[in-house]
């Protein structure tokens, strides 16, 4: 009951089958799992992927709550508008190994790309 309010899961009951609700919903029921834990480390993996623009406003407010209280919350992204909205700090992964790590004055499209791709090959890229 309170999580289920706590996070705005939409359910006729709280009988309802987690396999009936939105995907939305669904993704907060699995959050809600999880943070029964009161974990020390959240990780998102596209947490708003094929969910509508409401429950992706909910997930990041959850997201910002979470790290305001101490938690940290990594977020794995291939929406780079997401990644550059909601971040406090950016990590790009290349081969996977980290290629670089950008504070919110170096955020940027451009910079991002250069470190996931690599300098030569963006260069290469761009004479395409």
């Amino acid at each position: 009951g309170e999580r289920r309010t706590a996070l705005d899961i939409r359910t006729a009951s709280i009988d309802t089958l987690v396999g009936t609700l939105s995907g939305g919903n669904q993704q907060k029921v699995v959050l809600a799992k999880w943070l029964s834990m009161t974990p020390k480390v959240v990780i998102f993996d596209e947490p708003t992927r094929g969910i509508d623009v409401g429950s992706k406003s909910e997930i990041y407010r959850l997201m910002r709550g979470l790290a305001d209280g101490g938690v940290a919350v990594l977020m794995i992204s291939s929406d780079m508008e997401e990644v550059i909205g909601v971040s406090d700090r950016i990590v790009v992964m290349r081969e996977g190994r980290i290629a670089g790590f950008l504070s919110p004055a170096e955020f940027g499209e451009e910079n991002i790309m250069r470190l996931a791709v690599g300098r030569q090959d963006l260069k290469k890229a761009e004479a395409i």
